[in-house]
């Protein structure tokens, strides 16, 4: 697996990030491979590990996701006890898929009946941690074409191996593929043009974030049961912004997950989802009182969509509601006793 270890130039030293995000980057950023299934099974003990693959229309790829789990963490090396597939809606073969190849699924509706109905990447990961026990949890995307048994493995180091570990992020190289043509850093357009300026501008602790919009991440159940989701794209974000405000920097780990390619979407939907993440961060200003606006911003996204006529191509205004939705923290729709923070 080709990783990098995270560099520091020394012409940047003293350019106003506190030492405090220069020292975390040295000591909370790790490689995959600084760890192996069969050290991490001699520390895990008693505890349980839950591995949850959100997917909807990812019956190419989540197959291959889970038989990688089954074979490498389950059988070869007892390290993860639960793989579950939220079935987000799907409407190809995603389920009898995942199934087939040993997922436990799930569909999304189905959890925690009767409340009502919810939409997005964010209600089927709050969904998907409800559906589980396990005491440690990661979270797989379900469209990855490379996907590894290291992906698992480097989530679990920080938090098997430092108790002060809440919470861990992977980060990796993100080509972006067009065709014949590859960018090797052209990928997490959102996360550059949007994500990681707002979270400097506002949250500049966490500059230190290399994909701070990843999709694989870890955590301790009773921290993420303590902490709401938003239903949508800015699930993430907001994790991280609620996690800081509770539980400090060095609740946090990164880990370098290497190479991954996944299935890349339209302009026209990055745009939906750099909305729902604008929406998220300034919900938490908003919550934080550093937000002062005379009327809230509007959820409502207008975007240009081409197609084809009989008298020509034509521009069609095609109008998305964006409004942010939030599951609270599940502890609460579920108690279990446990502490958490005051929201």
């Amino acid at each position: 697996m080709d990783t990098t270890r995270i560099g520091l130039s020394a012409d940047n030293a003293d350019l106003g990030f506190s030492s405090r995000v220069r020292s975390w980057l040295r000591h909370r950023s790790a490689r995959a491979d600084d760890w192996t299934a069969s050290e991490l099974c001699a520390l895990k003990g008693e505890r349980t590990v839950t591995v949850v693959i959100p997917a909807r229309d990812e019956e190419r790829t989540v197959g291959r996701i889970v038989k990688t789990i089954r074979t490498a963490l389950m059988e070869e090396y007892p390290l993860v006890d639960d793989v579950l597939v939220v079935d987000s809606r799907s409407r190809d073969n995603t389920a009898r898929v995942a199934a087939e190849a040993g997922a436990r699924v799930v569909a999304q509706d189905t959890v925690l009946q009767p409340l009502p109905d919810m939409h997005g990447k964010g209600e089927a990961l709050w969904k998907g941690l409800a559906a589980t026990t396990g005491d440690l949890v990661v979270f797989v995307d379900g469209d990855l074409y490379d996907f590894t048994a290291e992906y698992v493995i480097g989530l679990l180091g920080p938090l098997l191996t430092d108790p002060g570990v809440d919470y861990v992020k992977g980060f990796y190289q993100r080509p972006l593929v067009h065709g014949s043509q590859v960018d090797a850093d052209g990928g997490g357009r959102v996360t550059e043009l949007v994500a990681r300026p707002l979270l400097n501008m506002y949250w500049p602790d966490l500059a230190g974030f290399v994909q701070p919009l990843a999709g694989e991440y870890a955590g301790r159940r009773e921290v993420l049961e303590s902490i709401p989701f938003v239903t949508h794209y800015g699930v993430e974000v907001a994790h991280l912004i609620d996690l800081l405000r509770w539980r400090g920097l060095e609740a946090f780990a990164q880990v370098d997950l290497g190479m991954r390619t996944h299935r890349h979407q339209s302009t026209h939907a990055l745009g939906q989802m750099a909305g729902q993440i604008m929406l998220t961060i300034m919900d938490r200003l908003d919550r934080s009182g550093r937000l002062v606006v005379a009327e809230p911003p509007s959820a409502l996204l207008a975007q240009f969509r081409r197609s084809e006529a009989a008298d020509g191509a034509v521009r069609e205004w095609v109008v998305t509601d964006l409004t942010v939705r939030e599951r609270p923290p599940l502890r609460t729709v579920r108690p279990t006793g446990r502490s958490g923070p005051p929201w």
